[in-house]
Formats: C-alpha cells, structure tokens, sequence
C-alpha cells in the first residue's frame, strides 16, 4: 500500500502540542488588548504580586512587543507562556520581545537586557527574545540574574552578551542561543543547556562562551550537552572562525558533551582571553563524545578531553529533577 508523505506531514502536525489560549488563571497580555488583558508584557508583571505565595501565570499572545521587561523578585512561582503550535521547541514560537540596548548608553550588562529575570522559581515557555542593537558594545537579550530558572523552547538572538547566565541553578532546554562575542557568559550560576541549538553570525572571529568564575570555589558550570553548533541561518561564516570559549575568569569551568559541532569551530577549540592577560592556568574546558569537523583537530594545551560525561545532577544537584522550575518533559 502506498501511503504518501503527506500523510506522515499531517500526522506530525497532529502529534504537536500547541498552546494557542491561556492555561486557567493566567493574566492575558495582547497586542490588542480586550477588557481585562494587558497591552504589554511589563503591566502584566507589575499587576502581579511579589509577596503572594500563590502561583502566577502569564499566557502572551501572538506578536513583536517592543520593550524591556523587568521581572523581579517575587515570593511565588511564576511562569510565562508565549502562543505557539508546537510547545516542543522554538521553531513555530510566535512571541517576540525586541529592544536595542546596550553599554553604549547604559551601566551595567544587566540594563541592557531586552529581558531581566531576577525572581527564582521561574520558567518561560516558547518566546523569543532579542536585541536588536549589533555588534560594538555589550547588548544581552536575556539577564537571568536569579537561580531556579529554566528556559524551555525559547530564542535569544543578538552579537555580544546575549545571554547572561549569572547566578545560581539553571536549565536551558531546545532553545536557540545566538550570537558571535560571548554569547554565553557570566560568573557564579551553574547552568545546564540541553539540545539547545547554538548558532553564531557572521564574524571573523568570535567565541560561544565566557566563563567569569573568579574562583575554585565557586560553584559555576556550564554544560552544553546534546547540542548543535553551526552557522545562524543566513550567514555565511568561515571555517574555523569560531571557539567554543574563552576564559573571563581564570576559573573558567565550561563542558561540551555529545554535542555536534561543524566546521565553523576551530581546530584549537578553545581560546585564552587576550594575549598577555591568557587566564588559561586553571580553567576547566573539557570535552567528551562530541562529533562533526569541528570535533577534530589538535586542541589547545590547556583544553581537557574528559574520559566520562558529566552528569545533569553535577550541575543542578541530586534533587533537581523535584524542583518547581524542571521541566523533566525536556530532560532525555
């Protein structure tokens, strides 16, 4: 019997969770804005409380809204929901928040993020998040300033600093993070990315990571585990101009593991800070099973190859898979 394509087309398209109305009790934030929803996504933060222990949940609906949004410290769990037809990954996501901040004009790298998330017990479903600034000065989509945090199907898009990874335990889960100059960085949080697709713009020479762990005792990690690495769509890169990390603290502690990198990462892998100021005594920059042309190659002396994988629990703790902010649905 010959069944056509497009029947298995179908058949996935059914099989695909979508979230296209608000789950019971959310706050409704919409570009058109009826009776009892929110114009934009910071009144809907601000109409909630942030000394009330009952959960809060925020349903965003289809649009670009241009804003920073500021999402303090709250006493309960919240969760935000962006309107997608498939919850599994970031592909059909059809929420985007856009602003183009960035050091040039502001402070600190905390300012400049076009979202900054500062209250603990939190998720964020399907949305994307970008700056729109360029490249020339530190400019973050994302401050993920507070631990118990966990991403699952989002985007973060911009050029240096997108995604601030700061403080205490997080997890990132099918999500795009691109960028070209340290596009994931920060000091204390330890930080696991699953499956996340990791994509780098056009550039002749930039770095995925910038470890600021300051200290052996400080419990920063990061582990990109089951990932991609590859050219962003629409640029063209050369091969080999890309690195896996370089060192912003002389601790740096940063693993890629069963991850496929392409041509774009060079032989070396992993790069000292600056010439003069190398940073690489005491860094952990290890690698274990990951595959493509960008797996091959001689390493730099102060890269390590690992003869076992590190473990989800190394990261997050023995209990993570029992806290509010894991969505287990996204751990293989």
């Amino acid at each position: 019997m010959h069944i056509p394509l497009v029947f298995f087309s179908l058949i996935s398209l059914c099989l695909a969770a979508s979230r296209t109305s608000a789950p019971s009790g959310a706050l409704v934030v919409s570009k058109s804005a009826t009776s009892g929803q929110y114009s934009t996504i910071q009144a809907a933060i601000d109409a909630l409380s942030t000394t009330s222990t009952a959960a809060q949940s925020i349903f965003i609906n289809a649009g670009t809204y241009n804003e920073q949004v500021y999402i303090p410290a709250r006493s309960a769990a919240l969760t935000i929901y962006g309107y997608t037809a498939d919850t599994s990954s970031y592909a059909s996501n059809q929420v985007t928040i856009t602003y183009g901040l960035s050091q040039a004009t502001v402070s600190t790298n905390d300012l400049t993020a076009t979202v900054r998330a500062w209250s603990s017990n939190f998720k964020m479903y399907n949305i994307n998040m970008v700056n729109s600034y360029g490249s020339g000065s530190q400019a973050l989509a994302l401050s993920a300033s507070a631990t118990g945090q966990g991403y699952y199907g989002c985007q973060f898009r911009g050029f240096q600093d997108t995604l601030l990874s700061q403080t205490g335990s997080q997890l990132y889960a099918s999500c795009l993070i691109q960028g070209a100059t340290d596009f994931i960085f920060g000091q204390h949080a330890s930080a696991w990315f699953e499956q996340c697709d990791l994509r780098v713009v056009a550039a002749s020479l930039g770095y995925i990571t910038a470890s600021g762990r300051a200290s052996s005792s400080d419990t920063s990690y990061y582990v990109i585990n089951n990932s991609t690495v590859a050219a962003a769509s629409g640029n063209t890169v050369t091969a080999g101009a890309y690195y896996l990390g370089r060192p912003w603290g002389a601790y740096a502690r940063v693993v890629f593991q069963s991850t496929a990198l392409s041509e774009v990462i060079n032989a070396a892998g992993w790069h000292i800070w600056n010439t003069g100021d190398e940073r690489t005594g005491d860094v952990l920059f290890g690698e274990y099973e990951n595959s493509g042309e960008g797996a091959s190659g001689t390493r730099a002396s102060f890269a390590t190859e690992l003869g076992e994988s590190v473990g989800i629990e190394t990261v997050l703790g023995s209990g993570y898979a029992a806290e509010g902010w894991v969505d287990g649905g996204f751990l293989g």
